[in-house]
């Protein structure tokens, strides 16, 4: 049946439970099919409230902050795979605390911090992120192997042997990506760091693993994966965010006004992209309206849709609707549960959406609504 749109209030993101079980029954088969270990990265989804369903299916978790590892032992009740781009002396402690892997960006940070690691009272498994200098990521602010990144360590710059402590390798250098890619990224990584790989005893492939999307090619995956760890004998962790939850939940709206200019009309929302949806300006990403055609269609009503902040750019378009919009009408955006919910903002005060859950035999749970105190209290 799907959510029951007249019971969500607007605005509100709704995540279907039974989408993401069903995303969730994939990920545990290729993981037990390729004999892989494959962790849910929380800077895509760390919507902990459904923590309880994930642990069902995949019980570890990626962490990229300290906060992310702490939501890791509290909510997931187990210790993170971390990596950060930087660890400060303040922060290590509680990280080693709450880790069972700590991947560091570079050698110095790796030697600056490897004493704490030798002090915990528990062995931490310790790793190095690599740069192949290789990725098929087109757009550069999510390209990790751009020229000049500060993300891994350069073949050029990597020492004759891996220090004694280091026990992994990581990459990360996919988003969105399909089989091939990471088929093709594995190649340039045995072509630069072979002699490493055979010095490891695991190698995280990162993120961007799109497992759950239609035309994802699952069983080459599994082949790829089999392959490359019977070759380099290697435990292997994928760390994917989006796959879990692709396609598992919408954001409700509605119209608020309807403004024309210069022959332009845009529909106001009681949402802002710049605030609730930043990824569809930064991306861009121009998300699928529910019964909307995703390209205007010349002869029927056609709107761009506005956000509800004062950013002069907040907004994105066109769709078509087969009848004109009027104020109350309810706009519906699909697939909103993947970094949009992680990456939201309270700017410019405008209200923040609420967060629910739908399950066919409960119907709709409002798991957080949020006031004008959510707002104040983020300044003082």
């Amino acid at each position: 049946m799907g959510i029951a749109i007249q019971q969500v209030p607007s605005p509100c993101y709704v995540l279907d439970e039974q989408l993401l079980r069903d995303n969730l029954a994939l990920i545990k088969s290729v993981k037990e099919r390729a004999g892989v270990n494959i962790i849910m990265a929380f800077k895509a989804f760390s919507l902990w409230p459904a923590f309880p369903i994930v642990r069902e299916y995949i019980p570890y978790s990626t962490a990229s902050s300290i906060h992310e590892a702490r939501l890791a032992w509290e909510e997931m009740g187990s210790l993170a795979h971390t990596y950060s781009p930087a660890y400060t002396e303040a922060e290590f402690p509680a990280i080693l605390q709450y880790s069972s892997h700590i991947t560091f960006n570079s050698f110095s940070q790796f030697e600056r911090f490897l004493p704490l690691a030798k002090g915990a009272d528990r062995k931490v498994s310790l790793g190095i992120r690599i740069n192949p200098e290789y990725s098929e990521v087109e757009t550069d602010l999510y390209n990790p192997c751009a020229p000049g990144s500060r993300m891994g360590v350069i073949a050029d710059q990597m020492p004759e042997r891996l220090p004694e402590e280091i026990e992994g390798i990581h990459f990360h250098t996919l988003c969105e990506s399909t089989s091939y890619n990471l088929e093709a990224t594995l190649k340039a990584i045995e072509e630069k760091f072979a002699p490493y790989l055979q010095q490891a005893k695991w190698l995280n492939m990162g993120g961007g693993h799109l497992m759950t999307r239609k035309d994802y090619d699952v069983d080459h995956l599994v082949e790829v994966l089999r392959r490359f760890k019977e070759k380099w004998q290697l435990e292997l962790i994928l760390e994917p965010g989006s796959a879990f939850a692709w396609e598992t939940g919408i954001l409700v709206s509605e119209v608020v006004d309807v403004v024309e200019n210069h022959g332009i009309s845009t529909a106001i929302l009681n949402v802002s992209f710049t605030a609730h949806m930043p990824d569809c300006l930064e991306m861009p990403y121009k998300p699928r309206i529910r019964g909307a055609h995703h390209e205007a269609v010349k002869g029927k009503p056609t709107y761009r849709m506005g956000g509800n902040s004062c950013l002069s750019g907040d907004f994105i378009g066109y769709w078509s609707f087969d009848a004109p919009l009027k104020p109350g009408d309810k706009i519906v955006f699909e697939d909103m549960m993947h970094y949009t919910l992680v990456k939201t903002t309270m700017f410019n005060g405008v209200p923040h959406p609420a967060i629910a859950l739908w399950n066919e035999a409960e119907g709709l749970k409002v798991v957080r609504e949020f006031g004008y105190e959510d707002y104040k209290d983020r300044m003082g």
